[in-house]
């Protein structure tokens, strides 16, 4: 079994990838599954069909942890790709988009609100408040991704060089 090539884009800023590998792809899930299986691998993992999905050890996961999903690819008999993504825990995914839904739902909210009150004559400081403060939220939220993911880099890296060095075995 050889890498035949390598075709990574910049992970850590788009962090699909994939490899071309001249090895069955039956017999590279079926070592790939062995390894993640064996007393030498410090990562969880879990295989479904062909997808693989490993996750960093509890002892040294937190929040912003990654996880690196790929799939094993048939392309002919002999060769295989392996089309991979590293990206935030399900979680963290699903807690984020559901931020962003309720921000987005309470400035659509707000934004008929305060034209409800102006076409009154009413007031607009508390509407108009929180139409300002809600980009401000969108914002924070985006900060907050941008650290996570700079904090997750490390963890990334070690991820890949773990599926590269299973690859090479």
């Amino acid at each position: 079994m050889s890498v035949q090539e390598t075709r990574n884009s910049d992970f850590f800023l788009r962090p699909r990838f994939s490899i071309d590998l001249n090895e069955n792809s039956d017999e590279l899930l079926k070592r790939i599954t062995m390894y993640l299986k064996s007393d030498a691998c410090i990562y969880k993992s879990r295989v479904v069909e062909k997808h693989v999905f490993i996750d960093i050890a509890d002892n040294k996961s937190h929040f912003w942890s990654p996880q690196l999903h790929f799939e094993v690819v048939d392309v002919v008999e002999n060769s295989s790709t392996l089309k991979g993504l590293f990206g935030p825990k399900p979680q963290v995914w699903t807690l984020f988009m559901f931020v962003h839904f309720v921000v987005a739902t309470l400035f659509l909210g707000f934004s008929v609100f305060a034209y409800v009150k102006h076409r009154l004559g009413e007031s607009l400081v508390f509407p108009v408040a929180i139409l300002v403060a809600l980009p401000l939220i969108w914002m924070l939220l985006y900060f907050l991704g941008s650290i996570g993911k700079e904090t997750e880099k490390k963890q990334m890296k070690e991820l890949h060089d773990f599926l590269i060095a299973i690859i090479e075995q």
